[in-house]
C-alpha cells in the first residue's frame, strides 16, 4: 500500500491513518499493547507499522542501556535494541530490535532535515520478515510532553 499518512505518537499510545488519493484506506490504533486496525490485518503488519514506527521516530526511548564509541559512532544497546547514533549529528543511523518472537525489526535512517531548530532523519525503512516500510518524511511537528493533555 501507497500513500499520504498521518501519526499521532506517544510513547504509550499510536494513532496512523493511511490515505491514497485523499482517501482513508486504513487506520491503526494502539494503546498500551492493544492494537486495533481497520480494515484488520495480520499481526506482522501491525507490529511493523506500531512498533516499528514508535522506535523509529521515538528512537531515544531505549531504557537500561550501554553506550560504546565505535569510529565516528555511538553504539547504544539494551537486551533488545540496539542504535547506531553518528557522532557528527547525533542522529541515528540504524536500529535493530530484537521482538519476542524470536523476529528481527530493522531500521535504517538517512536525510536528516530540520524543522524549527530540531534535527530529525526524514527518510526511514523499516524491515520485518518479508514487509518492508519506508517512509519519507513531508513534514513534522512536536508537541511538549506537558502540553498534551490540555
Amino acid at each position: 500500500m501507497t500513500g499520504d499518512a498521518a501519526l499521532t505518537l506517544t510513547e504509550r499510545t499510536l494513532e496512523l491513518r493511511i490515505y491514497s488519493m485523499g482517501f482513508l484506506m486504513a487506520e491503526i490504533k494502539e494503546t498500551d499493547g492493544r492494537i486495533k486496525s481497520n480494515p484488520p490485518s495480520d499481526r506482522n503488519k501491525n507490529t511493523i507499522l506500531v512498533e516499528g514506527l514508535r522506535s523509529s521516530m521515538l528512537w531515544w526511548l531505549i531504557k537500561d542501556y550501554e553506550v560504546e564509541e565505535q569510529n565516528s559512532n555511538y553504539h547504544i544497546r539494551n537486551s533488545s535494541r540496539k542504535i547506531v547514533i553518528d557522532k557528527k549529528t547525533m542522529l541515528p543511523i540504524s536500529q535493530t530490535i530484537e521482538l519476542d518472537n524470536g523476529k528481527e525489526l530493522r531500521i535504517s535512517y538517512d536525510e536528516p532535515a530540520n524543522s524549527n531548530g530540531f534535527w530529525y532523519p526524514s527518510k526511514m525503512k523499516i524491515e520485518l520478515s518479508k514487509y518492508v516500510v519506508n517512509l519519507q518524511i513531508k513534514s513534522i511537528s512536536f508537541i511538549p510532553h506537558s502540553a498534551q493533555g490540555q
